[in-house]
């Protein structure tokens, strides 16, 4: 069985915050109190952004500014209701939602 999902994906580095905590597990703690399917949090071994140098790990300087994407699936309604207060968290990073095909075992 398959259903059509939407999958969010939240680029930010790790020391991003919010209300002075890291603003990777602010999203995962916001996304499970708002009911979210799941959520999971990705750590990049290297990654640059426009007007800032390449950072791998571990090279000097790179503490803390690895890039981390938040990723969550799920129904379109869902991500429509928590969208705007995602986007008033994360601020001017990058965030994209894809139309995703979910592949579900049949039960």
């Amino acid at each position: 069985m398959t259903t059509l999902h939407q999958l969010v994906s939240v680029y930010v580095n790790e020391a991003d915050q919010w209300e002075h905590r890291p603003l990777h597990l602010e999203i995962l703690n916001f996304l499970h109190k708002s009911g979210c399917a799941g959520g999971t949090v990705l750590r990049g071994v290297a990654g640059f952004t426009a007007g800032a140098p390449a950072l791998t790990l571990p090279s000097a300087g790179s503490e803390g500014k690895l890039p981390v994407v938040v990723q969550f699936i799920d129904v379109p309604e869902k991500v429509a209701e928590i969208l705007p207060a995602l986007q008033a968290m994360v601020g001017g990073r990058l965030m994209t939602v894809q139309p995703i095909q979910v592949l579900a075992p049949d039960r």
